[in-house]
């Protein structure tokens, strides 16, 4: 009779083998990350510039040579405004005479010359018909909307009315352009 208890005993365990879940497998989580480099933002300018000569009582105009904007930041939002501004121009002591002050220095932008990635680049002043004069910071350029690197180059003009009283010299003046 032994035996049938051990045979019953066996298909027990072989049906209880088949109904149990079966052990789950070991496992462990690792968190990843990484850095997308980023870089910055950046104007570029020309070093210095000659606008000739001129009389006392009339205007000396020219253009400025290629400002760019460089994103890098590889920006969600690659938005930024680029702005200018003048100190007076002077020569010999900077006396009034000696003198010509920034609201007599007119800015315009004109368009881009070229610009790269996505978005909308906003000359600050596309003509000279929209000209603004520097005595105080005015936005020369912006890019309104994108994302990821971009850049914007554009050459400005200058027109600088010079006082009839004005004496001789070499005036010297900076030009200014920042970004942010």
């Amino acid at each position: 009779m032994r035996k049938p208890l051990l045979t019953l005993s066996a298909a027990a365990a072989a049906v209880l083998a088949l109904a149990a879940p079966a052990a789950a497998a070991p496992s462990g989580d690792t968190i990843v990350t990484f850095t997308i480099s980023t870089a910055n933002l950046d104007i570029s300018v020309p070093p210095s510039v000659n606008l000739g000569a001129v009389f006392a009582g009339s205007t000396v105009t020219g253009q400025l040579g290629n400002v760019t904007v460089t994103d890098s930041r590889s920006a969600l939002s690659a938005t930024w405004t680029a702005t200018v501004s003048s100190t007076a121009f002077t020569t010999g002591g900077g006396t009034p005479s000696e003198t010509v002050l920034p609201n007599l220095v007119e800015y315009w932008s004109g368009p881009a010359i070229s610009t790269t990635g996505t978005g909308t680049f906003v000359p600050g002043q596309p003509t000279s018909a929209d000209a603004v004069t520097l005595n105080l910071p005015r936005t020369a350029f912006s890019k309104t909307s994108g994302s990821g690197n971009n850049s914007a180059t554009w050459n400005p003009s200058l027109r600088i009315t010079i006082p009839a009283d004005a004496v001789g010299g070499t005036y010297t003046g900076v030009i200014t352009h920042s970004v942010a």
